[in-house]
């Protein structure tokens, strides 16, 4: 702590809560501790009788908390990522476009590891729209020693930590599969229910069709949509282990190469997840479950940002999803 005056306070930080008294109008804090006063403030300090003002003393090798947050913004900020302003000593990240929030767990723990940094992010691989806030830095103490910021650059690297990738798949391609649903004994609900799942990502189902449990059929629709351009292809019925659902080996027998048959999320445990490499494109096709017709939330819901990201989806990456995989039923 140092006594100075005022008028060489402009850019010290204030050590303690400055009262302001404006009578029959205001009485509190008009300047916070920790506070970096500004040429503006001057006069407003000696309105209020401030001619000499305690000011913090940063002990060598430290920066000050509003410095420090922007290194960490820096660290943090990635592709489509907007910061805001110092607000509270803390710099919060927006999304600057919709699209698949990508958050690098490994070196955001490692960051928050390294004792007085700290960056909140919401959990990543989730779609986020525009202007949403994805993450939050701050520096806990009001000085931080330049050796943890030095520290935090290397254990973070030259990648940011927080991204977000924009949505990519435009078209859709729908295969409806089942026999009561091809000869008209129920109604078919899947192709509006699929409207309204690639509405928020600004896709289209741009082919459909409906047919029946055959596996030589569904082979061909798939591997006909994928020709004629679709991004992602969607089938929807006979996923189960009844021997009328063929829709499984209809898409083994396209040639695609299959992640998984089976996810650790409920509902949606018998979804299928496969790629079918076209012209240099990895072009994803997804078996869907009877449950996604009348659960809110499936597995469907859970890997669709990915998807339409094109973000390639990994054995290992389902895997980790069981955590958190129980749904409502």
């Amino acid at each position: 702590m140092k006594l100075i005056n005022v008028r060489d306070a402009v850019g010290r930080a204030l050590c303690h809560d400055m009262t302001q008294i404006i009578p029959a109008v205001f009485k509190g804090p008009r300047f916070r501790k920790g506070h970096v006063i500004t040429a503006e403030d001057v006069p407003v300090l000696l309105d209020m009788g401030k001619e000499q003002i305690y000011v913090w003393e940063p002990p060598p090798g430290t920066v000050h908390e509003e410095e420090g947050a922007g290194a960490l913004r820096d660290l943090c900020r990635g592709t489509n990522i907007r910061a805001g302003e110092v607000s509270e000593w803390k710099i919060e990240l927006f999304a600057a476009c919709g699209g698949l929030l990508k958050i690098d767990a490994g070196r955001l723990a490692a960051l928050n590891g390294i004792d007085g940094l700290m960056a909140a992010t919401l959990r990543g691989n989730r779609g986020v729209q525009e202007g949403d806030k994805v993450a939050a830095v701050k520096i806990i103490p009001l000085f931080i020693e330049q050796e943890k910021l030095d520290r935090a650059r290397l254990v973070c690297g030259n990648e940011p930590i927080v991204r977000v990738l924009p949505y990519r798949v435009r078209k859709a391609g729908l295969v409806v599969t089942g026999n009561e649903v091809a000869r008209g004994r129920i109604p078919n609900a899947a192709p509006e229910l699929i409207r309204q799942k690639l509405e928020p990502f600004f896709a289209e189902c741009a082919a459909a069709v409906t047919v029946e449990d055959n596996p030589e059929a569904i082979t061909a629709h798939i591997l006909g949509m994928i020709r004629e351009g679709m991004d992602l292809i969607l089938c929807t019925g006979g996923m189960s282990v009844d021997p009328d659902d063929r829709t499984p080996l209809g898409i083994k027998n396209t040639g695609a190469r299959i992640v998984a048959y089976g996810v650790p999320l409920l509902p949606g445990a018998m979804t299928l997840l496969a790629y079918y490499r076209h012209n240099g494109k990895e072009v994803p096709i997804l078996g869907l479950p009877a449950c996604v017709l009348y659960s809110k939330i499936t597995a469907f819901d859970i890997l669709l940002p990915r998807l339409m990201a094109e973000d390639p989806i990994s054995r290992e990456d389902l895997a980790l999803l069981g955590e958190g995989g129980l749904g409502p039923g």
